[in-house]
């Protein structure tokens, strides 16, 4: 297992409102690239699914700076997509159908993540901005990128029924599914 820790003292994320839009929302056929190589339409998908959408994950042996550490929630990306790793048996007793990491990372970067992380799950290149751009999702700039905020979207026949926004802390993102899916079961 492939674990990692982030600092303590990260600054927390503010819901700016961003996401309010979201929830109702159909999503439009966007196939996008999985590190499968496969093109995948989420608003195909029969059942329920989870998106977790994140900034970027570092590449190893690479230096995190201080200016990546001061934005609030850009850090934790590798924590968020170990915990769903962990919790995916988990999320699929409890009815998820599909469970997908999104960045607007290249796919080629994505699949070195998801072999060096062991994630059971496929993860979605956004790196056209075609996803973040249909819906809207809240974005920043780091250096000459832009990457889509820290999210995670509960899909459920093509349509979002759920909306974390923002989400902190990130290694606990995948718990918080678990216990809305339990909510909604009792």
């Amino acid at each position: 297992m492939y674990h990692t820790t982030f600092p303590s003292d990260l600054p927390v994320p503010q819901d700016d409102g961003a996401c309010a839009h979201l929830v109702n929302t159909k999503l439009a056929s966007l196939p996008l690239t999985a590190t499968s190589g496969e093109p995948i339409d989420l608003s195909a998908l029969p059942g329920l699914t989870i998106l977790f959408c994140y900034p970027r994950t570092g590449a190893p042996g690479e230096t995190i700076p201080d200016e990546w550490n001061a934005i609030p929630g850009a850090r934790g990306c590798t924590p968020q997509a170990c915990a769903f790793r962990d919790m995916k048996a988990e999320l699929g007793v409890h009815g998820v159908n599909n469970l997908f990491g999104l960045s607007t990372q290249d796919t080629k970067y994505q699949t070195e993540v998801k072999e060096r992380l062991h994630l059971p799950f496929e993860l979605l290149s956004d790196d056209e901005l075609r996803l973040v751009g249909a819906l809207k999702l809240p974005t920043f700039q780091w250096e000459d990128s832009v990457l889509v905020r820290r999210l995670t979207l509960a899909i459920r026949n093509g349509t979002i029924v759920k909306v974390w926004y923002p989400v902190f802390p990130p290694d606990k993102s995948a718990e918080e599914v678990a216990m809305w899916l339990k909510e909604r079961e009792s």
